[in-house]
């Protein structure tokens, strides 16, 4: 339901990337403010997700790239350490260190994108991507904050994440 994530997963439908966007949490699930940290459930449900793909004719043969914004990238990243069928992953905003010992597991190309205004939150991406053994990038939008609200911020997301999965998938 977020307009972000709506916004990104556009751009890249415009650029010819399949995208699946989904609420790894019912709307019951929501409600408990936990659950939005529990990115082990987060990831199991990520997983089923990818899982799903493989089900359907047209799409099992599309690699898979994951994009999570906040805790969802802590989530992408687990479930990229295991599952090894990610080809890609792109971080919004995200917080790679949830991800713990998982991070040193993670094969898949990563890419995090961090506001440059954000600043609690640059530290533990720089944490976490000194934790990653694959390749890997860090990309600083000037200015922006932690939800990429200010103009154009959120377009610099879009061309990062193009190019990096236009890259890896």
């Amino acid at each position: 339901m977020s307009p972000r994530n709506n916004q990104v997963a556009a751009g890249l439908r415009e650029a010819g990337l399949a995208t699946l966007l989904l609420d790894l949490l019912t709307p019951d699930e929501e409600g408990d403010r936990r659950n939005v940290f529990d990115v082990a459930l987060l990831a199991s449900r990520l997983s089923e997700a990818a899982d799903w793909t493989r089900t359907h004719p047209k799409l099992k043969a599309l690699p898979i790239g994951y994009f999570g914004a906040s805790t969802g990238a802590a989530a992408a990243l687990i479930a990229t350490a295991e599952h090894r069928n990610v080809a890609a992953v792109v971080s919004r905003g995200g917080r790679p260190d949830l991800a713990g010992g998982a991070l040193r597991a993670v094969r898949a190309p990563t890419l995090l994108i961090v506001g440059g205004a954000d600043t609690p939150v640059i530290a533990l991406n720089r944490s976490a991507f000194a934790e990653l053994s694959c390749e890997k990038d860090l990309v600083v939008v000037p200015g922006a904050t932690h939800l990429f609200e200010e103009p154009g911020a959120l377009d610099q997301v879009v061309i990062h994440a193009k190019r990096w999965f236009r890259r890896f998938l």
